[in-house]
């Protein structure tokens, strides 16, 4: 329960979810109807050192915690103001770059580069929140993908650990393009580790966009472990070929092909593509009824496998 003498506005709560962080952390001192002097005393007492000036500065938008003391004071901050956990600090978005590298100077390729249609996989991109996508180290990465008796795409499985390298990353954003656009877009269904947030589908160009929201926000360092599946439904696509782009390097991929017992495909090509170095392909010979592929510190680029049914 939110105390102090003053009543929440209807948008305290959709500025709380969606920010700009000095807007929200106005608003939520308003709400708590303490004086910044006050809160800086209730902060102290927590043995936090920040000053009503910092304070001010925040809220109005001049300076924003960056350090990591800073930030694990904000989430005192949040206690005093008594607002859910990591509410202000998932506003924060990535730390500023300092000094004279520009914000772009990592030279990391854009969302949409290794899609077919870049500017339709920015559109839908701009409607989530990606903010964090730079700040989470992709340590394994796992897809499994499931082929029906009648060559058709049923599930895809994935299964990821991801390091924080800031405080602050909530959530983890899907992106699922199908070849057939007349077919119905995937569902995202056993979610572990994690809980739906914002979808953007765009069925006229094969585009799903979802956020996969963590069950708090990370702290530097911090893993986590998150799985889902997407679910196709009937009319199935016909299942001929998966691949996974990489913006950001992962440190191992595994990719499974799982086929109906007995209905494996005629030919099977594994293939990669890594920024600066040729492109590889290779012919692939089932192990049972799967195929499957290791990548050991893969990317930026794309990775995986094509087949032919026989006529």
């Amino acid at each position: 329960m939110i105390s102090g003498g003053a009543k929440p506005r209807p948008e305290f709560e959709r500025l709380l979810r969606d920010g700009p962080f000095a807007d929200a952390l106005r608003e939520a001192i308003r709400v708590r109807g303490l004086s910044l002097e006050r809160l800086r005393d209730h902060l102290r007492a927590r043995g936090v050192s920040i000053t009503a000036a910092t304070l001010s500065y925040w809220q109005s938008g001049r300076s924003r915690p960056e350090r990591r003391d800073s930030v694990l004071g904000l989430r005192h901050l949040e206690q005093v103001l008594e607002i859910p956990p990591g509410s202000l600090t998932a506003l924060l978005g990535p730390p500023r770059a300092r000094g004279r590298w520009p914000a772009r100077a990592d030279g990391l390729p854009e969302i949409g580069r290794y899609w077919p249609d870049r500017t339709r996989i920015d559109s839908a991109v701009s409607e989530v929140d990606t903010r964090w996508d730079d700040r989470l180290t992709r340590i394994s990465q796992h897809d499994v993908v499931f082929v029906g008796p009648c060559q058709e795409e049923l599930t895809f499985q994935s299964r990821q650990v991801l390091r924080a390298e800031a405080d602050g990353p909530d959530r983890w954003v899907v992106i699922v393009h199908i070849d057939e656009h007349d077919h119905p877009l995937p569902e995202v269904t056993s979610l572990r580790g994690c809980r739906p947030g914002r979808s953007v589908l765009h069925p006229e160009d094969g585009l799903l966009v979802t956020e996969l929201l963590f069950e708090r926000p990370l702290a530097k360092g911090e893993t986590v472990i998150t799985e889902h599946t997407l679910v196709n439904s009937a009319p199935f696509p016909h299942a001929t070929n998966y691949e996974r782009k990489f913006r950001l390097p992962t440190r191992e991929y595994v990719l499974e092909i799982r086929f109906s017992p007995g209905m494996l495909p005629a030919r099977c090509r594994r293939h990669s593509a890594q920024d600066g170095q040729p492109a590889e392909s290779s012919e692939v010979l089932p192990v049972g009824d799967s195929v499957h592929g290791v990548a050991l510190n893969f990317g930026p680029g794309r990775f995986g496998f094509e087949w032919d049914w026989d006529s």
